[in-house]
Formats: C-alpha cells, structure tokens, sequence
C-alpha cells in the first residue's frame, strides 16, 4: 500500500571540512573541546600513510592517549578498553582516525565514558545514551557514513552478536575529509565500502512511501556515482575526482538526506549483521552478498514498479511494457557490477555453509524487525535468501 511522506526533523550538525590538506586545520577544531585526547585508530595503516605523524605535530602541546587495534567488525571489549581510557585519563575529546569501524568503536566510547556500568547496555538500548564526550574524526575509507551520523555498530564475539545503537548525542562535532586518503586502500577494501554505501541507499530508497521524490532522486545519483567511480578507482587509485565522489557519496548516503520521510525497517543489514557475527566477515562483502538475492526474492507485483524504475533512473534500462524484464535486468546488473568490482558473491567464498542459517535467520528477523520491512520476512523467508547466496 502506497504510504505518503512521514514528518521528519533533519538536522546534520557535523562540520565537514573537506579536499586536501584539510587535516591543517585539526588544532583550530580539537581548540574547542580541550587538550586531553582519545586518540583511537584500527590496525596501524595511519603510520604508513603519514597521519599519525601529522596528528602529532598539528597536536602539539595537547595530551594524547592511544587506543589502536580496532577492529574491522569493532568489538565490545576494545570499547571497554577505551572507556577505561578515557575515565583514567579525564579525556576531554575524542580524535578517530579510520574508517568507519574506528568511528563506530569511538561513539559508543563516547557515550561510555559517562555511564557508569557496562557499554554493552548502550549497544542494546541506545535510549541509555545521556551525554557523550565530543568526537571528532578525520575519514580514511568511504563506507559507512558514520562520519556524519548518530548510528555505531559493535559486536560481541561471546555472545556472536552485533547490532547497531544510535544517538544524536554521538554525531561527530567535526570531520576531516581528504580524498587522497583513499589513495592506498587495498582494492576490496573501496570495493566492499562502495557496496557498503550503495546498500544503506538501497535501505531507504526501497520502501513503502512513494512520494519522496527528492528523497529518491538524491538517491539515484548517489548509485550512479558509485557504480561510475568506483571502478574509476580500482583502476587508478590515485583519480582524485572518483575518491572524492566517493568520499562524499559516504556521507550523504546516511546522514538523513534519503531516508528522510521514509522510515521502515531496514533488511540487508540486519541479515548481515548476523553473518558478520558469526563468522566476523567484511560487512560490505556480505552485503553484496545478500543484496541482488534478497532483491529477486522480494520481486512481486508490489514492488515491480519500483524495481523497474531503478533499472531505467540508475542504471538507464529502457523502459519496456514488461516492468518484470527491466527489473530482473537491473537486479542482474546489480550483481554483475559487485562482480565486476571484485567482490566474491557466494557465502560459500568467504567460509560460510548451511550450519548456522536457522539461527542467524531467526536472529535477523527477532532483532531486525523485519516483519515491519519493504516486504515483510520471516525466518523462513531469510533461510530462503541466505540458502540463494551459498
């Protein structure tokens, strides 16, 4: 049933300070919320690539802590370990340095830092989050868009669970964003983060409200610069016109400017959030993974007409009488082009069989809420789709 736009309230805060060398501009911002950092950071890439040294010598004089190691799924006890940090240490802000698990993994330490028991409550209860220490963050994969939102998300390898929790009071107060940070990301890595952005575009853009045009035709540009420069970039890194349609692309795919008006629960993402806690696997391999599957399986007299147009808006199928045909064709076209960019496609490639799809299905749909998506799913449904992608 055709739903009309929802009232929403938007209001993206964020300073981006975008394009080269904007990094020289860091002491000016981290001047506003004080001298004791948090500096928090993934597997050490920023000292290969210059960052590290230019965050200290921009950040002279001011008191800095390390937290590094995060994770490319970050994990509750690295969150624990910076809470820690930071009430230590009477840390005034926080300064992430990564991509968009280094980001996440700071929020939730934000947030941490002034509650008093175990972050993990503020994982399955975002709602618990009362004030947050001030984030800043300085972007080195285009994915996530967490560098412009109020969503984390953090897994707990004992329990193999991971989900998301969102405040506002965890937006960054600022972000550095210099495309020729992208320069030297290994190829699955600006391939997996593209998947990434295209599918927080497609969680939004397939929905049950149909008069969100704006919405939607942001929407469509954003896919259509994706699907352009991200080959761009594999093929030459250095192309500072395709990093930074990326980079931007990131941010503008989740930070309210889509989804606006269209609220639902998402689909993609919850399944693959279990296949990550699981078997801690790159989450935008695994969305690409579940994508153009869960899109065939959903393909009904419902949704073809939405399908068919973004066959026709993206990727410039000709209209044709059979709406089915075009949109079996942009759904192949889908697939083909995650394919293309050098993402494996079956779950069998990144180590997962048939064992576990009950239980991760029933996690999906219990913790997803996915009986209130595009199209309503059960368990059995989501064992259907995840049994398409082996």
């Amino acid at each position: 049933m055709k739903k009309n736009m929802e009232n929403y309230v938007f209001h993206a805060y964020t300073k981006m300070l975008f394009g080269k060398n904007q990094i020289d501009q860091l002491p000016e911002v981290m001047n506003d919320y004080g001298k004791t950092v948090l500096l928090v950071y993934g597997g050490g890439s920023i000292k290969k690539n210059g960052i590290y040294d230019k965050v200290y010598t921009l950040l002279k004089g001011w008191n800095i802590i390390e937290l590094s190691g995060v994770e490319p799924n970050p994990r509750i006890t690295t969150v624990r370990e910076g809470v820690r940090l930071c009430k230590e240490n009477n840390v005034d802000v926080i300064l992430a340095v990564g991509g968009g698990s280094t980001l996440d993994c700071s929020k939730v330490i934000a947030a941490g830092h002034y509650y008093d028991n175990d972050p993990w409550d503020l994982v399955l209860d975002g709602s618990l989050i009362t004030k947050a220490l001030p984030l800043v963050t300085i972007l080195t994969l285009a994915a996530t868009g967490s560098e412009m939102n109020k969503n984390a998300v953090i897994s707990n390898l004992e329990t193999n669970e991971k989900f998301g929790t969102a405040s506002k009071l965890v937006i960054p107060q600022a972000s550095i964003l210099d495309p020729t940070y992208l320069f030297t990301l290994p190829a699955i890595q600006t391939a997996a983060g593209t998947a990434d952005i295209m599918s927080h575009i497609f969680e939004a853009y397939f929905g049950k409200v149909k008069d969100a045009y704006i919405q939607d035709s942001f929407s469509e540009g954003i896919l259509k610069a994706c699907i352009k420069y991200c080959k761009i970039a594999l093929k030459e890194p250095e192309n500072y016109e395709a990093r930074a349609n990326l980079m931007w692309a990131s941010s503008m795919a989740l930070n309210g400017l889509t989804g606006s008006g269209k609220s639902h629960a998402w689909t993609c993402h919850p399944i693959e959030h279990e296949l990550s806690a699981f078997y801690d696997i790159t989450h935008g391999v695994g969305l690409a993974i579940v994508t153009p599957r869960w899109m065939r399986y959903i393909l009904n007299d419902d949704t073809v007409e939405q399908f068919a147009t973004y066959g026709h808006n993206v990727w410039d199928l000709p209209m044709e009488e059979d709406k089915f045909e075009v949109a079996h064709k942009a759904i192949d076209k889908t697939e083909e082009f995650f394919k293309e960019i050098g993402i494996p496609m079956t779950l069998k490639e990144v180590g997962i069989d048939d064992s576990k799809l009950d239980i991760m299905a029933e996690k999906a749909v219990r913790f997803g809420g996915l009986g209130d998506a595009f199209v309503s799913l059960t368990k059995e449904d989501v064992v259907n789709i995840l049994k398409d992608c082996l």
